[in-house]
């Protein structure tokens, strides 16, 4: 047994590529259409779209880093995507894992760039076959819903093995962030904590699935409103967020997903109201501001179903019983 552990271990390879988020991005075969990053980047208006939302995210960064920055155009910031491919049988042959954001900060003043923060968008095929396939099959016909018991466990292992794994700390100095919005199913209450650039501490009214799922994967979360916000964000973290991270990896986290969230979920993050001491987030809100961003809402949708069959087909399915025996198995 142990020798086929063994096997196992050393046929699972993950293999890093990157590339940037400019005006010549267009996603690659294997990106998942719904990311932010990639449904940005597609159609006529394409290079318009992340032209624009590179401002935005320009343009938040410098209103943060306010200190020693009169004309709030010292800093801009450079996203690379990073693409992680998982080898399962020792084959060559590669399945596209996840992919996160890389954020670099630069220091137009210094003439020097800041390494920033992995992580901030996630995404990730193993998830959507876990939301759009298996958690709706395990609840057709049912009047109430559950989840399966081992709902998360193969993708949890699979994020703490690459994280842990010595091409992640060969190419990034830190553990990820996961910036993410706040669920509409819940409300949410401001607590006394205050942090200089993450903003108030807000606390929901009870845990989500969506927690418990990305708890699998070894993070925890807290929900912060930065200054100028209108609507907290869930930031999902290893060790601790308020100390193990600088202002300014903080704040290339914060404008990047809160321009993200501004363009796809304008309903919340581009309010014309506050958030107050209980907020309870609606999709229904009629009193926002659009971003001259467009996107089709039904259509990402639609394809979180596609990419959920995909995963399916291509990963779940063919490696069912190596990843079942390397997950019953695997320790840190």
């Amino acid at each position: 047994m142990k020798n086929t552990q063994a096997s196992i271990m050393n046929n699972i390879k993950f293999k890093i590529k990157s590339t940037y988020f400019d005006e010549q991005y267009i996603p690659s075969t294997s990106t998942r259409i719904t990311t932010n990053f990639a449904n940005l980047a597609r159609g006529k208006g394409r290079q318009e779209n992340v032209r624009n939302t590179i401002n935005m995210i320009n343009n938040r960064f410098n209103t943060l880093a306010n200190w020693d920055n009169p004309n709030n155009t010292r800093y801009s910031v450079k996203l690379e995507i990073i693409s992680v491919d998982l080898e399962v049988d020792g084959s060559g042959t590669t399945f596209p894992l996840i992919e996160v954001l890389k954020t670099h900060i630069i220091d137009h003043e210094a003439d020097k760039q800041i390494e920033g923060i992995v992580g901030n968008n996630f995404s990730s095929y193993v998830r959507d076959y876990d939301f759009n396939v298996l958690l709706l099959e395990h609840n057709k016909g049912k009047d109430n819903f559950s989840t399966p018991g081992n709902f998360g466990d193969l993708h949890g292992t699979l994020f703490k093995s690459f994280v842990s794994s010595n091409i992640y700390k060969k190419h990034f100095n830190k553990p990820p962030v996961i910036c993410l919005s706040i669920s509409h199913n819940k409300t949410y209450y401001r607590t006394g904590n205050y942090h200089t650039i993450l903003g108030f501490e807000y606390q929901p009214n009870k845990s989500s699935l969506t927690v418990q799922y990305f708890k699998k994967m070894g993070l925890q979360v807290r929900y912060f409103m930065p200054l100028n916000s209108v609507a907290p964000l869930a930031f999902y973290f290893f060790g601790d967020l308020l100390t193990d991270y600088t202002n300014l990896e903080l704040i290339s986290t914060i404008s990047t997903m809160e321009t993200f969230q501004k363009i796809y979920r304008p309903e919340i993050y581009n309010a014309n109201s506050i958030a107050g001491q209980y907020y309870k987030p609606s999709l229904k809100n009629q009193d926002h501001s659009i971003t001259k961003i467009i996107y089709d809402r039904e259509e990402r949708t639609q394809l979180g179903i596609e990419q959920g069959k995909f995963a399916e087909k291509h990963f779940i399915k063919p490696y069912k019983s190596t990843l079942q025996q390397w997950c019953t198995n695997f320790t840190l």
